[in-house]
């Protein structure tokens, strides 16, 4: 028997979404600190947010190259169960904050012998994401990946994004199998507004490709 795909939905900036995305049973909410974000937040912003987060959905807070002082500013405030680190940071400083974390990694005009090294630098990750995002660009783009072209990850979860919605997500489970499956502007009016109608299709997407929730429906 197959785990369900895990989902998450990122760059969340608003309580009703917040509230929406755990209603709908969604596995993790991601909040943004990232200095070029359009779904950018303040400390005080995110931890309102975050206090709407019950102890079954974890809480991710994504970073881009921030400053371990950054970071822990944020695990004051806002208490993640995990983070997300965006940038080029090396597993000695994904590793330093004694909190589970998740690396993106970026697959954007990445040769593949290229994305197969980047994929498998981060051996400590909880999951590695992959985006379709270049090196050095913020991820929430919508870019998406080649996905039947993925990185051998070694054996580590992959948690996939990259333009991913409602109409596509079902496709790319089918031929990634990933870990779960990381969804923000496609599931959005404009930047950090999200549609509650697309979270609501994004979800009943992603919960058709499971058999056993399918049999037991």
């Amino acid at each position: 028997m197959n785990a369900p795909v895990r989902i998450k939905f990122c760059g969340l900036t608003r309580e009703a979404d917040v509230d929406l995305a755990v209603a709908l049973g969604v596995d993790l909410i991601g909040l943004v600190f990232a200095e070029r974000s359009p779904r950018r937040l303040a400390l005080a912003r995110a931890a309102a947010l975050r206090a709407r987060i019950p102890p079954q959905v974890s809480a991710v807070a994504l970073v881009m190259d921030a400053t371990a002082a950054e970071i822990r500013a944020i695990q004051a405030h806002v208490r993640p169960d995990l983070l997300q680190f965006h940038g080029g940071e090396p597993e000695s400083f994904c590793r330093a904050f004694a909190t589970p974390y998740l690396k993106a990694v970026p697959l954007g005009g990445v040769a593949p012998e290229e994305a197969r090294r980047r994929a498998s630098e981060w051996p400590s990750a909880k999951a590695v994401l992959l985006d379709g995002h270049a090196p050095g660009e913020a991820g929430g783009s919508g870019k998406r990946i080649d996905w039947t072209r993925i990185p051998d990850t070694g054996g580590q979860p992959v948690l996939l994004a990259g333009g991913l919605h409602a109409g596509n997500v079902a496709e790319a489970i089918r031929l990634v199998r990933p870990w779960g499956v990381d969804a923000s502007s496609g599931l959005e009016h404009s930047p950090g507004i999200k549609d509650p109608e697309k979270m609501r299709a994004f979800v009943e997407a992603v919960r058709a490709t499971d058999p056993d929730a399918s049999a037991s429906g």
